[in-house]
């Protein structure tokens, strides 16, 4: 007997997969690895009317998902990216390295994330984006960015919104609060303990941190609920229906969050799952770009 969960989620991976991928704007490199890119998408639809001035739309930097593993890239979020454009937001999004091609010995399928290549990429990704703004994407306005991700990338969304509260020494550490709107993470992996109880994606997050031998020196630098309070606007956005990344993940995030003194928005969409959310066609979408439009606008 099939279960009724798991036919929904196919379903609906499908459906948001099916989209083909958008080609952006404009992409720059911000350093010399080949996934050390962003890609720009300039605003446009109705509400920029016949085309954005300099610095006047929201910059909404995304951060794609796929476990932190290598075979999912940026491409599958660029329909999300596309969206986010037609609703007047300039977007950036970001490529990162992620984990090995090929399975390694022990493991079902390929590796999750690289240490410490994976947050290299993304502390740099958004040191740079101001600096690359200006030629590639002139019509954001940098003062109103917003972080959002899915799945994995909600975990780096968060996390990069964090770095000032990374444990001190830290390579990523910032000295102040980095220059943000908010974040707005989908479905994020944004609790490792809770996450690694229930199976998420398959131990995706021990393997991101370099293997459970790393998981108690390396755990504080990258979950994060271990990098509270932010004092940044954060919501969740989390799919109830979700088997991927089941709710009690975003869930437990916010309670640690509130323990810490800092309240983080947890919106849950009835019904819908993990992909949905970044599926232009369906509802859930449209209920994230509302969320990012409260914070950005």
């Amino acid at each position: 007997m099939t279960d009724p969960a798991v036919e929904r989620d196919a379903a609906e991976a499908a459906a948001a997969f099916a989209h083909p991928p958008v080609a952006p704007d404009a992409s720059a490199a911000y350093g010399d690895h080949p996934d050390q890119v962003v890609d720009f998408y300039a605003p446009r639809g109705d509400s920029v009317g016949a085309g954005a001035g300099a610095g006047t739309a929201p910059l909404v930097v995304v951060l794609h998902g796929g476990a932190w593993r290598a075979p999912y890239d940026r491409q599958h979020i660029t329909p999300f990216a596309d969206f986010l454009a037609r609703r007047g937001f300039a977007v950036a999004n970001v490529e990162y390295r992620r984990g090995s091609s090929l399975p390694h010995q022990g493991s079902e399928g390929p590796v999750a994330g690289r240490w410490p290549e994976t947050f290299d990429d993304v502390a740099a990704a958004m040191d740079a984006l101001p600096g690359l703004l200006a030629s590639a994407l002139p019509a954001a306005d940098p003062r109103r960015t917003v972080v959002t991700g899915h799945s994995a990338g909600g975990h780096l969304a968060l996390w990069a919104a964090a770095r000032h509260v990374l444990p001190s020494g830290s390579p990523w550490r910032l000295p102040s609060p980095p220059e943000l709107r908010g974040v707005v993470a989908l479905a994020p992996i944004a609790d490792f303990e809770v996450a690694e109880q229930l199976g998420v994606c398959g131990g995706a997050c021990a393997q991101l941190l370099g293997g459970p031998a790393h998981w108690d020196a390396r755990r504080p630098s990258a979950d994060p609920a271990s990098l509270l309070p932010t004092g940044i606007a954060t919501t969740v956005v989390q799919g109830r229906e979700d088997i991927v990344v089941p709710p009690a993940v975003a869930e437990s995030y916010a309670a640690a969050a509130a323990k810490a003194g800092e309240i983080v928005g947890l919106t849950l969409v009835e019904g819908v799952g993990h992909f949905p959310l970044i599926d232009p066609a369906a509802d859930a979408c449209a209920v994230v770009a509302e969320e990012i439009s409260q914070l950005a606008w």
